[in-house]
């Protein structure tokens, strides 16, 4: 079954949520969250990308940013591979750390990005027995929380040099500092905001005006349209798949490595993150079926090694290498 179209095009509002699996923990001390921070960062730079505010909390995560280049599934694939490689290393364990893949809402450059920026911010104490707390207790547990944007926001701290202030202080005013959209986001903290978390949940594809959403559902049905024909292209082109076994016969050559040795339980090998990596994408292996051909015990171990390969390809030691792996094997 196909995923779920991603709305992407140049200029798109996000409001991005991801969390984990089982709604587990992703963040475990300090360090991890500095670790998304960086990425985040690092990430941003290298595809453009625009972010506006982030929320961490303790199993997911908010973000919301633009995309200029129209490019988040490439932004969010390898921010998110990036940390579920570090954090799986650290943390000694293996599998898929975040829950299905990350939703991403539209959402319209006016009243409505303003809004949702103060749903996102109060997410810290939008957890369960906050609402018990006096007033006092939520403004004091708000501006306390570290791994937020709302703090710099609100004129507590530095500004983060990362990050985009200028769309959501422009709605709160023209000259409107810090105390501004301090007052403005805490105003809530004494009474409800159930009007605007009813047009948050119900909103499917988009967040803002009812002629917005249409125009982003139309975007959606023609997206549509163009992927079927794309699949149906891509289906006939299956039939030039390279068989598993010259896969494996190229990427030991590129490394100059046996072909048996692609079978060989060997921790880190670049070359069995590069089998992978060929038999899933050239292939057309399954990750479950690619298990079998390099001696792996399951499809998640497979994933595992393919997402390791996504990282270090990038890196300069492995040119040689790189060099001599065609990109389309089929041909």
């Amino acid at each position: 079954m196909a995923r779920p179209l991603r709305l992407q095009f140049p200029g798109a509002i996000y409001h991005v949520t991801f969390r984990g699996i089982e709604r587990r923990t992703i963040f475990r001390d300090s360090r991890d969250y500095k670790r998304m921070l960086e990425a985040l960062e690092e990430m941003a730079d290298r595809h453009r990308v625009r972010v506006y505010l982030v929320c961490l909390m303790t199993n997911h995560a908010h973000l919301l940013l633009e995309t200029p280049r129209g490019n988040l599934s490439a932004f969010m694939g390898q921010l998110l591979t990036s940390y579920t490689v570090y954090f799986n290393l650290r943390h000694r364990r293996v599998g898929h750390l975040t829950q299905g893949r990350y939703k991403a809402q539209v959402v319209a450059g006016d009243e409505y990005l303003l809004k949702l920026s103060r749903y996102v911010h109060l997410n810290p104490v939008h957890i369960k027995g906050a609402e018990e707390w006096p007033i006092e207790e939520r403004v004091r547990r708000l501006r306390a929380h570290p791994w937020s944007t709302y703090r710099s926001y609100a004129g507590l701290e530095r500004a983060w040099p990362w990050i985009e202030y200028g769309p959501i202080r422009a709605l709160i005013g023209k000259g409107a500092g810090g105390a501004a959209y301090r007052g403005f986001v805490e105003e809530c903290l004494a009474r409800s905001e159930d009007d605007f978390r009813a047009v948050y949940r119900s909103a499917r594809l988009a967040l803002g005006s009812e002629e917005f959403q249409r125009e982003v559902e139309q975007k959606h049905i023609a997206m549509g349209r163009m992927r079927r024909r794309k699949e149906d292209v891509s289906f006939r082109r299956l039939l030039g798949r390279c068989e598993p076994k010259a896969v494996l016969e190229g990427v030991a050559r590129a490394f100059g490595v046996k072909p048996e040795d692609l079978q060989k339980r060997r921790r880190n090998a670049d070359f069995r993150a590069a089998a992978c990596w060929y038999l899933h994408a050239q292939g057309g292996l399954t990750q479950r079926d690619a298990a079998m051909w390099v001696n792996l015990k399951s499809g998640v171990a497979v994933a595992y090694q393919i997402r390791r390969w996504q990282i270090m390809s990038r890196e300069k030691r492995l040119c040689s290498a790189l060099e001599k792996l065609p990109a389309d094997w089929s041909r």
